[in-house]
């Protein structure tokens, strides 16, 4: 088909005949509606997956089309054509990726155009982000991050008119009550998703539940938002697909023998009258559109330009349906009109269940070794963005290397990509992309620190292969290596650094050159004799640094032996005369049974709890027809095969006795190893596991969990982290207003764990905290678990059509990991503190290293003061906005109540601030221009008397160079994240 054929002409006559109007995009763009009648919002839309059965430039470009046949261009290409042809016509657009990337090839004229549609209203923006993210399995930082991403594009392209107001989840696999709150914070009016427990579903199907407040956060006030459920999932109505991949009937008219327009229209007109009993007002949403459909868009609004027509025309015989195209924002308008009650919502939608045998929790930790990954791009993304706005990179490459980055990490956060619901191909591209974004940012971290050091020419080189203790920069020698340490964190953090190294006597020392403490360890052999792995590093250099933003230390090989201040030895019965083995630093103490080599107690702040830690497994059904009653784990779902088999507790140790760190070496089987590990004067244990290759030499799929037995008295409760900030109180099978289909017991009781998950009663807290997302749940009390590993040898029929079969070197795929435990004393509210530990742990110092005969010096004149932010203040985003614009966004991690103040101005003048202003959570509009829907709960009183909104919940912050410093002072409730510009003064 040739897209364009005709256009130019006509594109000159639009333009022409309508450059003298002004912007009506908004509410103003809004149709007519009719009092009295059912209002049908027809919307048309694309779903369009940024990755998933095929790579994203596949789906970009319609390759690969005997996997799924879709073409992003072409989408966008005949839309536009079409919309141009009709003003009544509407079309709502969602991945700025896939927009982008297509604006960016068009031509000024066809440009020019699209920039008009959107002036006009007729193409709108809803989401806005890069990608559809998912909501279980990604970090709240990093969903910030692409959405100020996606909607800095669309603020630089089409102004005020480019924005959404509208969150548009409609793909994501449940819904995280932080997502909502992400929304609120910026300034979102609501949002619509398509995927919740059926059995939920159904009863707010029947009680005219499918509209709610959404109460998402409990710390923020303003926080409630509009949340909508579609009806049809999001396609259109049954029987009425006109898009060219659809086999529904066109609608014939005219004096063909096969005209059905009153068949057609009857049907039509029945399905709203049934759809609008499930909903409150006289108005109801109805979209018009599927997966990558409108690729030929003249039949889709063809077909739709006679739906309307002849539907209305009933209107002169009493029908009471009035049709017309329409948008989400103007539907919701409508709603907020209205001005009526709704119900209230308070906690969030996981898990989801599409039928009783399916609950989708097996995402939460498919490829767990990508969502480490993931993780890793975030945590170096950050410190590259602060690199960047302290050495002042602004030339075009620069950007380039950083805006790369950026995009990788916004596609990451799409819901079949951290998620691990893509095919394997598709997974080796995403991380295809990650790695080259990284490698090229990596540049930017070169120059800047450079930059910021004395050593000028210095490699600061990156090693990604850390966590199997593998660093190429130094596998032959790590005398003369300068490590720099580089803290995204605002305040100065003390962290141990631990580095790859050949067996030999060190010495560290800092930047004043004085001796670091420091000790040689053993790697484990079992991450030795991980295939391919270079084996020219068989130990690790451990010691302590603490580092307020850069700190650099030198290693050097001793000349001469000093003297070894720990033992390494094996345990066993024929060398111990007791039955325990005691592992201790000034902290923590614990106690391990060394007839089974397994943890026995572990005491900490003042505490002793009996907690015993074990590997399990559970086993998956043979095969799936794709009957719910036969379905096997897959991507998507987690469906056990009976309960749980506990391997044997008896695990081989060795145990590691140093100074500053103490190890037990555990090997519990041919495939599951295991460190645990204390170091003097951290808080915690640390469980370094190593699970793989899973044997299916039984042809089962497996799933592998590891748990954490206590005595703590939980009934039922336990808490889980949503996407990495508030936490959330779950009930063993219980939900939220619904009684849930508990067949899968197991699973029906995952919930997805993006940073912590815990258990209380009324003494003791048992804490576990995770270096990626996983699923995780509390089956019995006192007990907690997560999911570490999953190999499946069947699909679970929900669309990725292949077994999550990750291999690597022609067998199965190994993965390690951590997870942190702490032992507190019980709180009414989680504790503060570990959602501080869990920002260092992910932010933990990034090591660069080069080569030098001393030790280099940091530039501390162009390293801002950060000290003025209270302790539970930390530093969410440091980075360049634009060329003379920085952003900075801070939150407070206090969860007790306490509101915190401190002044912005020593960092303002630092950083040659101009003006400062605050903006909405993604940073792209002004905190004093918010303005969005207030709805009403149910019970919550007598109506208003007219229509109510949300503004800036505390006065903006509004400051330049010249006024006092009084004036910058920044007030943080619990939880709370704001967020501001400073532009620079212009550089004379």
């Amino acid at each position: 088909m040739e897209y364009f054929s005709s256009l130019p002409v006509f594109i000159t006559l639009f333009l022409l005949n309508t450059a003298a109007s002004e912007a009506t995009c908004g509410f103003k763009a809004c149709p007519d509606t009719k009092q009295n009648m059912i209002n049908v919002h027809l919307v048309p839309h694309s779903h369009d997956d940024v990755g998933w059965l095929k790579t994203v430039d596949q789906y970009y470009y319609g390759s690969q089309n005997k996997i799924q046949h879709a073409g992003v261009q072409y989408i966008l290409d005949t839309v536009v054509e079409e919309l141009l042809k009709d003003s009544r016509r509407r079309f709502i657009q969602v991945e700025t990726f896939f927009f982008a990337k297509w604006y960016s090839e068009q031509t000024e004229t066809i440009q020019r155009a699209v920039k008009k549609l959107v002036a006009d209203g007729r193409l709108e923006f809803a989401g806005g982000a890069w990608s559809m993210n998912d909501e279980a399995t990604v970090n709240y930082q990093s969903v910030i991050d692409q959405f100020n991403l996606g909607l800095r594009y669309l603020k630089d392209i089409f102004g005020d008119c480019g924005r959404p107001s509208i969150g548009w989840q409609i793909d994501p696999f449940g819904h995280s009550r932080e997502m909502a709150s992400i929304f609120a914070q910026m300034g979102y009016n609501g949002e619509f998703f398509a995927r919740m427990d059926y059995v939920d579903k159904k009863k707010r199907m029947e009680e005219q539940g499918m509209e709610m407040i959404w109460q998402s956060s409990e710390y923020l006030k303003n926080s409630n938002i509009f949340t909508g459920m579609l009806y049809n999932h999001y396609s259109s109505p049954p029987g009425f697909c006109f898009d060219i991949n659809c086999q529904d009937a066109p609608i014939i008219d005219g004096e063909s023998y096969d005209n059905n327009v009153d068949k057609r229209v009857s049907d039509f007109i029945d399905y709203v009258k049934t759809m609008s009993k499930s909903f409150r007002s006289t108005h109801i949403m109805v979209p018009m559109g599927d997966d990558f459909q409108y690729e030929d868009a003249a039949v889709n609004f063809k077909n739709m330009d006679k739906l309307i027509k002849y539907v209305n025309d009933r209107q002169s015989g009493g029908s009471q349906v009035n049709v017309f195209y329409s948008t989400p924002s103007c539907y919701l308008y409508e709603l907020h009109q209205l001005q009526q009650t709704w119900p209230n919502k308070t906690e969030d939608f996981f898990p989801y269940s599409s039928d009783s045998h399916s609950y989708w929790t097996g995402y939460f930790t498919s490829r767990p070794t990508q969502k480490r990954f993931h993780r890793d791009g975030n945590h170096f993304f950050q410190t590259v963005k602060q690199l960047s706005v302290l050495a002042n990179l602004t030339s075009p490459q620069h950007a380039e290397d950083l805006e790369n980055l950026s995009q990788a990490m916004g596609i990451m956060q799409h819901h079949d990509a951290v998620t691990g619901t893509e095919k394997q191909a598709v997974a080796r591209d995403y991380d295809r992309m990650l790695y080259k974004a990284i490698v090229g940012a990596e540049n930017s971290a070169r120059d800047a620190l450079r930059s910021l050091t004395n050593l000028t020419s210095g490699q600061f080189e990156s090693c990604l292969e850390l966590n199997i203790s593998v660093c190429a920069f130094t596998q032959n020698s790590a005398n003369n290596v300068v490590v720099t340490l580089v803290s995204p964190l605002a305040h100065a953090s003390t962290q141990y650094v631990r580095i790859p190294v050949e067996n030999n006597n060190y010495i560290v020392t800092d930047e004043k050159g004085r001796e670091v403490p420091s000790e040689v360890i053993p790697v484990p052999w079992q991450v030795l004799a991980i295939e391919h792995r270079s084996n020219d590093t068989q130990h690790e250099l451990v010691f302590k640094a603490t580092v307020a933003k850069i700190a650099n230390f030198l290693i050097r090989v001793l000349p001469s032996p000093k003297s070894v201040d720990h033992e390494y030895f094996p345990i066993g019965k024929a060398m111990d005369e007791t039955d325990v083995l005691i592992v201790e630093n000034s902290l923590v103490k614990l106690t391990f049974d060394t007839t089974t080599g397994g943890l026995k107690t572990i005491s900490m702040n003042g505490l002793t709890e009996n907690i015993q830690q074990s590997f399990g497994i559970y086993k998956g059904f043979r095969g799936n027809n794709g009957e719910a009653k036969n379905r096997s784990s897959g991507a998507y779902v987690f469906r056990p095969n009976g309960g749980i088999e506990i391997l044997s507790n008896k695990a081989d140790i060795s145990f590691y006795n140093g100074t500053r760190v103490k190890e037990v070496h555990q090997h519990v089987n041919e495939w599951i190893s295991q460190v645990i590990r204390l170091y003097e004067g951290v808080n915690r244990v640390e469980f370094e596991w190593l699970v793989g290759p899973i044997p299916t030499n039984d042809e089962v799929g497996k799933e592998i969990i590891t748990r954490f037995s206590s005595n703590i008295s939980s009934k039922g409760r336990f808490y889980t982290d949503s996407n990495g900030r508030e936490m959330l109180e779950r009930e063993r099978n219980q939900r939220e207003h619904f009684d849930p289909d508990m067949s899968e017991a197991i699973s029906g009781n995952y919930y997805p764990v993006t940073g912590q998950i815990s258990l209380q009663d009324g003494e003791k807290r048992l804490t576990l905290l995770n270096d990626r997302a996983q699923g995780g749940a509390s089956l019995m009390d006192g007990e907690l678990e997560l999911m570490l590993h999953r190999r499946l040898l069947s699909d679970d029929a929900f669309g990725v059509g292949e077994a999550l079969n990750e291999t690597q070197y022609g067998t199965g795929l190994i993965a390690r990991g951590k997870v942190y435990l702490i032992l507190d004393v019980a709180t009414e509210k989680p504790n503060h503190a570990e959602r501080l530990v869990q920002h260092e742990l992910d932010q933990h110092f990034w090591k660069f290293f080069s080569k030098s005969n001393s030790v280099p010096h940091v530039n501390k004149d162009m390293i801002p003061d950060f000290t003025d932010f209270p302790r539970s203040v930390e530093l969410l985003s440091f980075e360049q906005y634009s060329k003379e614009q920085i952003l900075i966004r801070v939150e407070n991690f206090n969860t007790n109540g306490n509101v915190v103040s401190f002044n912005l101005y020593p960092l303002f003048t630092s950083l040659s601030g101009y003006q400062i202003w605050e903006t909405t959570l993604d940073g792209n509009m002004k905190l004093i221009d918010m303005k969005r829907f207030k709805f009403n709960q149910d019970g919550s009183g007598s109506i208003p008397s007219s229509v109510e909104y949300f503004y800036a919940p505390h006065s903006p912050l509004s400051a330049d160079s010249t006024m006092a410093a009084s004036e910058f002072v920044v007030t943080l409730v619990p939880m709370q994240i704001r967020t501001f510009i400073i532009l620079q003064k212009p550089i004379s």
